[in-house]
């Protein structure tokens, strides 16, 4: 004890209480758990509970496995009836379930309290944007019971072993809540009680359920959230929670004969199960005994744990019409449970991190060399520069004087008796050979690096050539360091086009819709070696390659990308995606994990990681990455229209769920029902066939669809998910007959995301953009099956334009035309809709259906998803039928946007059709400086040239274009037609 030195001081008691050996082994502890359980309060209870009148103690109970399965119940006792009126202040702090305790706030549990949170964060039921205003009434205005009670239990390692079973197998979990009258205990008189009669005061018998299947999630040790209250049935408890028996009407006796003011209520007062684990087993044999009375509905009779006697099921909610009430005045409880240890231990994000590093060794950025060809030419500058300053002040001295005088006057053989002299002189002093050993260094360097000559020469003849090229580049060099010290004004800088990563990136994607891998190969890989440390570029080259269906080699650059960068989200999904088409497995889950570690809020990320757990039929788990993802889509939503307020000068923080928040749900799973409702059963392995899938697909769109009238509005256009319009293929020319496997699969190459509406999105949309992207077509059909069950999402506008894009990769033009037309009837005026079936009437060979859908997308307002390659094709549509002023100016739009060889070639050929040769000219020499490769462009140009009367250009043209192979015989019969014409520009003649 602590005396106090002042009469004002307050005392204070130290207690500390020693064992003399430790209560739990070290393996008790390592594989046992502390469990607590916090009951805050139950809000807006039925308006039947008044606080005058008989006292009664409102009590809530629940029971787990403690010591191996045997259950232990948890009671919260002696709760208080509010009338409302104000929220309950927070923090506050939570209590022990123990009474009398007459100290002021000695039943506080120190460093505890209850600190609420949004009701988004929460895992309970009353957690969606449209509960919000209820929630705030209940917890404002409507009455309530408080208790603030924690009670605290350990779990040894059978029962946590039990518990994570029990979770697993029953998923939700009963917790009772009841009101029994308040007994006052006579002075000196021991109460007695009838067993009957007990029962009988049990009243208002309600049940919540609470979902403890988020215990089960990696790393997760505490669930906190809101529970609807319902009538006690038997059938309906059993059917949700497997349980035979309740807490309080079976083993009510004993719980009512510690209901007495001034009495001790804590859990351990009493046992309340009495039949151990045997019984249970009998129980679960004879469960279902009872006969259907006529004209009830058959249920089954339960027998009850603590008695013989048979407990009759209630068919219907009028056995228990005080219990209904709960259900009418929308009750619900506030509970928290949280376990000191996770039950399923998570991957640390440092073992993830290492396991990555296993698997691809990071790669450092590579170090610039201090050598080099560049350097010794460079270094051979330097010293040409250093010997010609020496020689001009050597100049200087001995002549300075006299050219001064001279000035202008000088004659050439005044300048050429100083050149002797100066020779002269520089021979004698010695200063020339220490020139040339100055510049011998810079020589043996250039040898070199420069032509990597280090051994001997096996021949003179060879030994001369080499000296004669090298001093040939010798000269060149220096007089371009000479020039550099002495710039000739009369010389000019030759221009150079230099084409940028975005141009080449450009360049590729028009190749690849023309089926010319090969050359859009050759862009890929010359963004590479320009720049071999961007692993954008890696990622692009991925995607082609996965196009290409060469999936080896696409992990291959997803893997050098992730080397650069192991923290990169999209180099982590990639590899994971295409582990999972390889069938590696363990390393698709670590990838996957890794990415949700590093960015937890990464929608796409959680998406996948739940579509890899429902390969491996993990329920649960892909069951929490997809409450995850959608968690996290949902704070987005609510973050955009936050900064939207703000951007229009809204201040007022809007409490309702807004149309956004409100129709996002759940990812498929609704309250109350299991996971499995959404699985869709599909093949694990990633060659397994994709038509049971399609048939699904297309049937239940077909179903669905059906219900649904056509939408028309005006959307516009989301700018963040405006994506390149993907893989349809541009055929200059349609009479191609033959196409390879590779060459089918590339209809669409980086898929458009059909984003031109502002409507709520869902997870499985999200992710569906990501994978058409990256042209992961295969995931895509997984993914599209959960989009259609998800209540959020079913088929839309967006969806049918995705099946439609799938469909003509295969080039199933019916099936891509009957989705289009769903897709059209849901939104009328989206110019996707019209961009896309241009591109289907292009592909099939209707031209004239093409043209018209093409002309009605580019007079919207709002621009389709990609715009380039609809002013291609209707351009070379208008090239066709000769329309050449409408090919001029379509054209045009398209070099304003993104100019290319392609673009500029369609200009050229609109103005030579129009006989304007200047800007044909102009325009087709635009499209060679881009690519020299173009037959056609080389084509073009001769006849330019033939017509403006320039020989030798056009026989230089012609020839190029003979070189390259020209494809079009026409032209090429043009060509020679005009050739024989004008009479020259065919060097065969």
């Amino acid at each position: 004890m602590t005396s106090p030195t002042n009469l004002c001081s307050q005392c204070s008691l130290e207690v500390k209480v020693f064992v003399s050996e430790p209560l739990l082994t070290p393996a008790q502890i390592s594989g046992g758990s502390l469990l607590k359980v916090t009951l805050e309060a139950a809000y807006s209870v039925p308006e039947s509970f008044i606080p005058i009148g008989p006292l009664q103690n409102y009590m809530v109970g629940l029971q787990v496995p403690s010591v191996g399965e045997k259950d232990y119940p948890i009671l919260f006792k002696n709760g208080t009836l509010k009338l409302g009126g104000e929220r309950e202040p927070v923090p506050r702090p939570k209590k022990w379930p123990i009474a009398n305790i007459l100290a002021p706030g000695a039943n506080n549990i120190p460093d505890a309290f209850i600190v609420g949170g949004p009701y988004e964060e929460e895992e309970g039921e009353l957690n969606h944007p449209e509960d919000r205003e209820f929630r705030n009434q209940a917890e404002c205005i409507k009455k309530r019971i408080i208790w603030d009670l924690e009670s605290r239990c350990y779990l040894d390692p059978p029962a946590v072993v039990s518990f994570q079973k029990r979770i697993a197998d029953c998923r939700f979990w009963p917790v009772e809540i009841t009101r029994v009258p308040l007994i006052i205990a006579p002075k000196g008189k021991a109460a007695k009680f009838d067993k009957t009669d007990d029962e009988s005061q049990l009243s208002f018998h309600g049940v919540a359920y609470v979902n403890m299947v988020p215990l089960l999630y990696p790393g997760v040790k505490r669930i906190r959230g809101a529970f609807h209250v319902y009538p006690y049935i038997d059938s309906s408890v059993y059917e949700k929670t497997k349980c035979l028996f309740s807490l309080f009407r079976d083993t009510g006796h004993h719980l009512i004969q510690n209901n007495k003011v001034g009495g001790v209520n804590s859990p351990l007062s009493k046992p309340v199960i009495s039949k151990n684990l045997k019984e249970d087993k009998t129980v679960k044999e004879k469960d279902i005994e009872g006969k259907p009375k006529p004209g009830d509905v058959q249920a089954p009779s339960i027998k009850s744990q603590s008695s013989d006697t048979p407990l009759e099921v209630e068919p219907s909610l009028c056995h228990n019409p005080e219990g209904q009430q709960y259900v009418e005045a929308g009750t619900y409880i506030v509970l928290e449970i949280q376990l000191d240890k996770a039950l399923v231990p998570k991957r640390m994000p440092e073992e993830l991190a290492r396991r990555v590093k296993e698997m691809i060794p990071p790669r450092p950025p590579l170090t610039r060399r201090t050598g080099g060809a560049q350097k010794a030419v460079s270094d051979y500058h330097m010293q040409i520069k250093n010997i010609s300053r020496a020689i001009l002040e050597e100049y200087h001295r001995m002549f300075g004087k006299q050219v001064a005088k001279l000035g202008s006057d000088m004659d050439s053989e005044t300048l050429e008796e100083h050149k002797c002299q100066l020779s002269y002189e520089l021979n004698c002093s010695g200063k020339y050979f220490a020139f040339k050993e100055q510049l011998k260094h810079a020589v043996v360097k250039i040898v070199r690096e420069k032509y990597l000559k280090t051994t001997s020469f096996e021949s003179q003849e060879e030994l001369q050539t080499f000296i004669s090229e090298l001093y040939v580049f010798l000269v060149d060099q220096m007089h371009v360091a000479l020039n550099q010290t002495i710039p000739d004004d009369v010389q000019g800088a030759v221009s150079t086009i230099y084409t940028t990563s975005e141009q080449l990136r450009l360049f590729a994607f028009e190749a690849e819709v023309n089926e010319n891998f090969e050359m859009a190969a050759v862009y890929y890989e010359e963004r590479l070696v320009r720049e071999p440390q961007n692993l954008e570029h890696w990622l692009d080259y991925g995607a082609f390659c996965l196009l290409t269906e060469d999936n080896i080699k696409a992990q291959e650059c997803f893997r050098k990308a992730l080397s650069l960068n192991q923290n990169h989200i999209h180099s982590l999904l990639l590899c994971g995606v295409l582990a999972v088409l390889m069938e590696n497995y363990e390393q698709a889950e670590i990838f996957f994990e890794d990415a949700t570690c590093l960015e937890p809020t990464n929608v796409v990320a959680w998406t996948l990681l739940g579509l890899y757990y429902e390969i491996q039929n993990n329920d649960i788990r892909m069951e929490m990455a997809f409450h995850e993802a959608f968690k996290q889509l949902q704070a987005q939503a609510l973050q955009a229209r936050v900064t939207k307020q703000k951007s229009t000068g809204t201040v007022e923080y809007v409490e309702e769920g807004g149309k956004v928040e409100s129709s996002l749900g759940p990812w498929g799973v609704a309250n109350g029902s299991s996971t499995t409702a959404i699985k869709v059963e599909a093949p694990a392995g990633p060659g397994a066939p994709l038509s049971v899938l399609d048939e699904f697909l297309e049937e239940s769109s077909k179903l669905q669809s059906d219900s649904r009238e056509p939408l028309l509005s005006i959307q516009s256009q989301d700018p963040t998910i405006s994506q390149k319009l993907s893989n349809i293929l541009l055929k200059e020319i349609p009479a191609k007959k033959e196409t390879s496997k590779c060459q089918d699969s590339s209809t669409f190459l980086h898929p458009t995301t059909y984003g031109i509406s502002q409507t709520p999105t869902t997870i499985f949309m999200e992710t569906i953009r990501f994978l058409m992207k990256v042209n992961a077509v295969q995931y895509v059909h997984r993914v599209l099956a959960h989009e259609l069950l998800c209540p959020q999402g079913g088929p839309s506008c967006e969806y049918y334009l995705v099946l439609a894009q799938t469909h003509l990769l295969k080039k199933d033009f019916a099936k891509a035309e009957e989705y289009l037309q769903q897709a059209a009837q849901m939104d009328y005026l989206n110019p996707n809709v019209w961009g896309v079936k241009g591109h289907l009437y292009f592909l099939s060979g209707n031209h004239a259906e093409a043209k018209a859908c093409y002309e009605r997308t580019i007079s919207f307002v709002v621009d389709a998803a990609e715009m380039h390659f609809i002013f291609l094709r209707l351009g070379h549509i208008y090239l066709e039928e000769k329309e050449y002023e409408k090919a001029k100016k379509t054209y045009l739009q398209a070099c304003k946007r993104s100019p290319s060889c392609l673009t500029w070639l369609g200009l050229g050929i609109a103005c030579y059709r129009l006989e304007e040769l200047t800007e044909a000219e102009d325009a087709l020499s635009e499209a060679n400086a881009l690519n020299n490769y173009n037959a056609e462009v080389w084509a073009y140009l001769a006849l330019v040239c033939l017509k403006a009367g320039r020989q030798l250009e056009a026989e230089q043209a012609y020839k190029y274009t003979m070189k390259l192979k020209l494809k079009d015989e026409a032209l090429l019969a043009e060509i020679h037609m005009v050739q024989e014409t004008v009479g020259f520009g065919n060097p065969s003649f």
